[in-house]
């Protein structure tokens, strides 16, 4: 009986798994067809392959612009969010104060909130500041969405570190820079990893606040996708080389906190 659930269970996890796969399975196979063949016939191999797609997007500063724009938003907005969120995790974990509660969901409250609610008002701050089609104005509109985000996480692994250490520490004699630093940081590694790869694919796929907040010089990579339509049509081979090639950063980052992610899950705050 308990082999025959569990031959039941891999045949489900088999079908689940070949569902989540043939999207991406079929964009690789249109990256690799002209766009002749995708409008003409159904194939689940190119019929006639081709590198001219991507060799389109790595020689075209059109797109591959918008992946080096894409990069410096998140590293930019990767690096404010982890630095802003830690200090605060760390009050609402070692700390009580009036009001704490609320204002931890309050902080959350703004990362349940669509984008569409703070596109009016950024558009019209940053065009007062002159800071339209900058990497900071938009890594600091995700900042809105991130912060919230890291908060709540970094607050989770925090609280799991015994007080005790903290205690130590200070009779030690260390000063809290120097132990936040070399003791507790290091204790909270896989926390900050999780943060940071949230961070990472939120500013990496958002759409609405990047389209909006920049025209040329910063557009990121999913707003140059969203603009392939020309007098012929659409450019769907391009455009399936350049969603294989979105997929590329966020697989790296991934694979290199699967660990980390895991531990996120034990602990109950991913």
């Amino acid at each position: 009986m308990n082999e025959e659930r569990f031959q039941k269970r891999r045949l489900l996890l088999a079908c689940y798994i070949v569902f989540a796969l043939l999207p991406i399975y079929w964009m690789v196979n249109m990256s690799f067809k002209t766009n002749e063949e995708i409008l003409s016939s159904f194939s689940f191999f190119p019929q006639h392959f081709t590198w001219s797609n991507y060799k389109t997007i790595f020689t075209d500063p059109a797109w591959y612009s918008g992946y080096i724009n894409s990069l410096i938003i998140v590293a930019i907005n990767m690096t404010i969010s982890i630095t802003v969120a830690l200090p605060a995790a760390y009050a609402f974990s070692r700390y009580s104060f009036i009001g704490d509660k609320h204002l931890f969901f309050w902080l959350l409250t703004n990362r349940m909130t669509p984008p569409a609610v703070f596109l009016l008002p950024f558009f019209q701050l940053y065009s007062t500041l002159g800071m339209m089609d900058t990497h900071l104005a938009v890594a600091l509109a995700h900042l809105v969405f991130n912060v919230p985000l890291a908060v709540w996480i970094l607050e989770g692994f925090m609280s799991g570190i015994p007080r005790e250490i903290d205690e130590t520490a200070y009779i030690d004699g260390y000063s809290f820079p120097r132990f936040f630093l070399t003791i507790f940081l290091p204790l909270i590694k896989a926390g900050v990893g999780v943060t940071a790869f949230f961070c990472f694919m939120f500013s990496w796929v958002e759409l609405l606040l990047a389209r909006t907040l920049t025209s040329v010089d910063a557009k990121p990579i999913v707003a140059t996708m969203t603009r392939t339509v020309s007098a012929s049509g659409m450019d769907w081979a391009t455009l399936a080389a350049a969603g294989v090639l979105t997929i590329v950063p966020g697989a790296i980052v991934i694979w290199f906190v699967r660990h980390y992610i895991a531990k996120g899950f034990a602990m109950g705050r991913v």
